[in-house]
């Protein structure tokens, strides 16, 4: 099968015009699924503190740092220490083991370590973005085993997802 030229340059075209259309409709739009203002510049996470007793000492530190990192991969912001265009502080409010999952017998079946921050956001550009807001999230080990032998291996996986809910919170405004 033949196509005319014509035809061809036809199809082109209304490729082109989709394609257009179908950026333009979106507003501001970024493939990592960002949703911030093209005069948005810069970021600031401060250090995250402990506001609960319990967990490892350093869950602060490690939590303002993975924001950070993911931030930086995530965004075309220029990190700063303070003073941001954006701006992310919190505290970790919780830091609790709960029983889930009863047997029969009402004991646990499962143990869930649940993870809360407090986050402040402030957005210095459009303060209707603002927001002072809880995110939690966790992980479940068997009942037989203590916290501490799951830790290490729990506290990854709650980071990376509280972190992408701030992330997703913040600059995609989800």
């Amino acid at each position: 099968m033949r196509v005319s030229m014509n035809t061809k340059r036809l199809l082109t075209l209304f490729f082109v015009l989709h394609c257009s259309i179908f950026m333009s409709g979106c507003g501001v739009y970024s493939f990592t699924g960002t949703n911030l203002s093209p005069d948005i510049k810069t970021f600031s996470v401060l250090n995250f503190t402990m506001g609960t007793a319990g967990g490892p000492s350093d869950l602060p530190q490690r939590l303002t740092e993975e924001l950070k990192e993911y931030f930086q991969r995530n965004t075309s912001l220029l990190s700063q220490p303070g003073g941001g265009d954006l701006v992310l502080e919190g505290s970790i409010t919780g830091y609790d083991v709960l029983a889930a999952a009863p047997t029969a017998n009402d004991q646990a079946g499962l143990n869930r370590l649940n993870v809360t921050v407090q986050v402040r956001y402030t957005n210095a550009k459009d303060e209707t973005k603002n927001f002072d807001q809880s995110f939690t999230y966790y992980a479940d080990f068997p009942q037989d085993q203590t916290l501490n032998q799951n830790e290490a291996r729990l506290l990854p996986t709650i980071r990376e997802n509280l972190v992408q809910q701030i992330f997703n919170k913040s600059a995609a405004d989800w």
